[in-house]
């Protein structure tokens, strides 16, 4: 069999290269629409994505060849992972290779909100010097509770190691965790401790809406919110709801729930009233999905994918 590599989405060309030097056969093909592509997928061993379109079953039916779906990045949500695992076909993502920059991009959102930094600058830049208003917290002897004790979480905790906060940890699928930086939690003790809350879990159908009115009022303090997951992790209503009622003190979000599938947002003039509301509120700080973008994760992701490939075909 003939191993070509349909590429949908561009990559570092290190991935390229490197399958190419594997002996793959490699096609690039960046500007079809899903229906074109479904229509010579029948022919491909493998096929690489970001997040252009879904890989739902009719996709999946239509690769008769198919061995496997590599994924540059994390999250899965975009492939029908069970069905092309029912198939034979093997789902690959490299989560290892963004980890670093989102627990960094975490961390940093932290900072900001900790220290009021946006809204300072802001203010400096329009002649305005204002200190006593900017006032902000140490992280230290703060409790700040990670959601998913995965590939980001445990690098976010590793960044806060120096701070000397409270790190605790509550993940639904692990135990036996704890360390000299985090310390594992049941959900009750979350809502009993927690200062910042910070969401690291997958998107799926268990964490649609994660984060909502009903959930957030469990916790006894009022919070910070971090999320550098997936947008609809966060139901914006409810968090501008929790804002209004100072439930929910900052919030910093790398995601949002109306990014579509190619993880591009909203345009400005479709925006909800509670999108509007958070584009305007000086204690909230909103980045475009950038939390894994550096580049040096670019360059991780794809050897990752390249290596497990490899590893798998080309024994």
């Amino acid at each position: 069999m003939i191993r070509k590599i349909l590429f949908i989405d561009s990559t570092h060309p290190l991935l390229v290269q490197k399958l190419k030097d594997a002996g793959f056969i490699v096609e690039l093909d960046y500007e079809s629409s899903k229906e074109e592509v479904i229509a010579k997928i029948s022919s491909f061993f493998g096929v690489i994505i970001r997040s252009r379109f879904t890989i739902d079953k009719t996709f999946i039916d239509h690769a008769s060849q198919l061995k496997f779906i590599g994924r540059v990045g994390a999250g899965m949500e975009s492939i029908d992972v069970d069905y092309a695992k029912s198939k034979g076909i093997a789902c690959i993502s490299s989560p290892e290779g963004n980890r670093n920059a989102v627990g960094e991009h975490a961390l940093g959102l932290l900072l900001a909100l900790s220290n009021n930094i946006v809204k300072a600058n802001s203010e400096v830049k329009a002649g305005v010097w204002s200190r006593e208003a900017n006032r902000g917290f140490e992280l230290e002897g703060k409790t700040i509770a990670i959601i998913g004790y995965g590939n980001t979480g445990s690098a976010f905790a590793q960044k806060l190691s120096g701070f000397h906060a409270n790190v605790i940890a509550y993940d639904k699928y692990k135990t036996g965790f704890s360390s000299d930086i985090v310390t594992e939690v049941t959900e009750e003790k979350l809502f009993e401790l927690a200062d910042v809350v910070s969401f690291h879990v997958p998107y799926n159908q268990e964490t649609h809406y994660y984060f909502n009115t009903n959930y957030i009022n469990k916790y006894i303090k009022s919070l910070y919110l971090l999320n550098t997951s997936r947008g609809k992790v966060v139901c914006i209503e409810d968090l501008v709801t929790c804002l209004r009622t100072k439930k929910i003190v900052g919030a910093a979000l790398d995601v949002l729930e109306y990014e579509d599938t190619s993880l591009n947002n909203a345009p400005k003039e479709l925006w909800s009233e509670g999108m509007n509301f958070l584009s305007q509120a000086p204690n909230v700080i909103l980045t475009p999905h950038i939390a894994g973008w550096t580049n040096e994760s670019n360059v991780k992701l794809s050897t990752i994918i390249a290596d497990k490939v490899i590893y798998l075909f080309n024994k």
